[in-house]
């Protein structure tokens, strides 16, 4: 039987234990937070994002995301070094609980570390 919340996850990204959601496509992903971490955060604020050309190794702190209840920080889901940064984000911080998957924070130039990540069903039973 398939968890009934696999549907808020798309299944073309890869998800973290921490609660990061990657997309990948050849070399490159874009980075953000799921709708679960988004909802347990609660209203977001503030975001503090790295700048472009900062290399990461996948688990690093990448970045921290205030909300109305907490600070939380942000952790790398692949190793490689940040190509974009998405500054409107900056701007609408709460775009991020709109629209968690739509709402990516950071672009990677990937060179590794993508063999863990789970997959929208694994990330649902996780989640559930």
């Amino acid at each position: 039987m398939r968890p009934r919340n696999t549907r808020m996850y798309p299944a073309d990204f890869k998800y973290t234990k921490d609660h990061e959601w990657v997309k990948l496509s050849g070399g490159d992903a874009r980075v953000g937070i799921t709708d679960y971490a988004q909802k347990q955060l609660g209203d977001v604020v503030y975001l503090e994002l790295p700048e472009v050309g900062r290399k990461l190794t996948k688990g690093d702190v990448f970045g921290t995301i205030e909300s109305v209840k907490a600070v939380s920080e942000l952790y790398a889901p692949v190793s490689g070094e940040v190509t974009e940064v998405n500054r409107s984000l900056a701007e609408k911080p709460e775009s991020v609980n709109s629209n968690p998957h739509d709402s990516w924070m950071i672009a990677i130039k990937v060179d590794g570390g993508d063999d863990d990540l789970l997959d929208a069903t694994q990330y649902a039973e996780l989640t559930k």
